[in-house]
């Protein structure tokens, strides 16, 4: 597996938990968006839900990310992406570290767990294998309001034909590298595709672009206190949990934005 992932850049699939334990989360994440409207794309969603933290803290899970980025983690965020049924949603060519804002780029991983079926239908993701040997790629922001990312932002010219999906049974998860080129297609199933999008680091890197962000240890030390501390929701829908998750996912918007530089 990590043999893999440090060739390609990606692994897929890994099985966390059972597909009743997946449909149990969906109907905790439903719930929640009963109450308060659609949660995709809010950033820490721990904060107000605890099972998310739950989630991440998967211990299958968190083996394998040990393996690749050592045995002190931080969870940074956790984000929900969701797609209608038949909807338009998309997401283009692109890195993820071209925004973060992080001093190191070597010693970060994100894990990308299904809670419905995820497949070309529905939009699964796609990985160019290597990609992430080959540094940062030239990011053109756009307007197109179908885009999921912040700005749009596109790598044009991408080689599509080496291109590799990454379907995804409703407990399975993929991870990538920040530097791994990928994107996803609309959703033609008459299902939500839904996937929950975690971020994790070592303790030793930094966030340049703000004195005030903020994470969570979940496996090792943090000798290096970088972050601010996270506040874990106490149940599954925490009322004041919600606060802080505005305020968090505003703050979170606001440092990928700022000072941004395309690639």
């Amino acid at each position: 597996m990590k043999e893999y992932y440090n060739t390609n850049g990606f692994y897929s699939p890994l099985r966390l938990f059972s597909i009743d334990q997946s449909n149990e989360y969906r109907k905790k994440l439903e719930l929640a968006e009963s109450k308060i409207g659609p949660l995709h794309y809010f950033a820490k969603t721990y904060t107000m839900m605890k099972w998310v933290y739950d989630v991440a803290t998967n211990n299958t899970m968190l083996d394998f990310v040990e393996d690749l980025i050592g045995k002190n983690i931080l969870l940074y965020n956790a984000t929900f992406i969701i797609k209608e049924p038949k909807s338009k949603t998309h997401v283009s060519w692109h890195q993820d570290l071209t925004y973060w804002g992080f001093d190191k780029n070597e010693k970060q991983v994100s894990a990308w767990i299904a809670l419905s079926n995820v497949n070309d239908l529905s939009g699964c993701m796609k990985m160019i294998p290597g990609s992430h040997k080959k540094g940062f790629f030239d990011h053109k922001s756009t307007n197109d309001r179908n885009n999921v990312l912040s700005r749009g932002q596109t790598v044009l010219n991408v080689e599509e034909d080496k291109a590799i999906s990454c379907p995804l049974l409703p407990g399975e998860a993929s991870f990538h590298h920040g530097l791994t080129l990928h994107a996803s297609q609309p959703n033609n199933s008459n299902d939500r595709r839904i996937g929950l999008n975690l971020q994790f680091i070592s303790t030793d890197m930094q966030q340049l672009k703000s004195d005030n962000d903020s994470a969570i240890l979940v496996r090792g030390k943090d000798n290096y206190n970088n972050f601010k501390i996270d506040v874990v929701a106490k149940n599954d829908f925490d009322d004041d949990g919600y606060e802080r998750l505005l305020e968090r996912n505003e703050h979170y918007n606001k440092t990928i934005r700022e000072n941004s530089l395309d690639k």
